[in-house]
């Protein structure tokens, strides 16, 4: 098995689940700094019971592998890899989702794949505090 059907098993099989209303998600793709994922980190030093699909298992063994993603125009294979990642953890998310998605470009993973299944999960009500249907609307 090459390294690139590695991580297409692991994005598509390892665990991904978190305790209700602790996902955290930034976005930093198409962006000329990694500000919202600092800004994640920040808030879960004072939140530790938080989680960012990086910290599940499935998160932990993609950047086991160096499948850490960046900011600016990350590589396409990369992005679909953390994408069939990103559908399932939030398909599997419950609760209050937190944020940090300032300027989320629309091709980014936040807005192009994780906004619309927080919109379609039924167990997922609030955004940063704020209904999820509000707060999609400035995007």
């Amino acid at each position: 098995m090459t390294e690139l059907e590695k991580a297409y098993q692991i994005a598509e099989t390892a665990d991904v689940s978190t305790p209700e209303n602790s996902v955290v998600l930034y976005s930093i793709s198409y962006q000329p700094t990694d500000e919202n994922k600092q800004k994640a980190h920040q808030y879960m030093k004072v939140h530790p019971e938080s989680m960012m699909l990086d910290d599940t298992v499935c998160g932990k063994q993609l950047i086991a592998l160096g499948l850490e993603t960046g900011p600016d125009n990350p590589p396409e294979e990369l992005m679909k890899i953390w994408r069939i990642a990103s559908e399932r953890f939030i398909k599997a998310a419950s609760g209050n989702v937190t944020a940090f998605v300032e300027n989320a470009d629309k091709r980014s993973t936040f807005v192009a794949v994780e906004l619309p299944l927080i919109l379609q999960n039924d167990k997922i009500k609030l955004i940063n505090g704020q209904d999820k249907f509000e707060f999609a609307k400035v995007f």
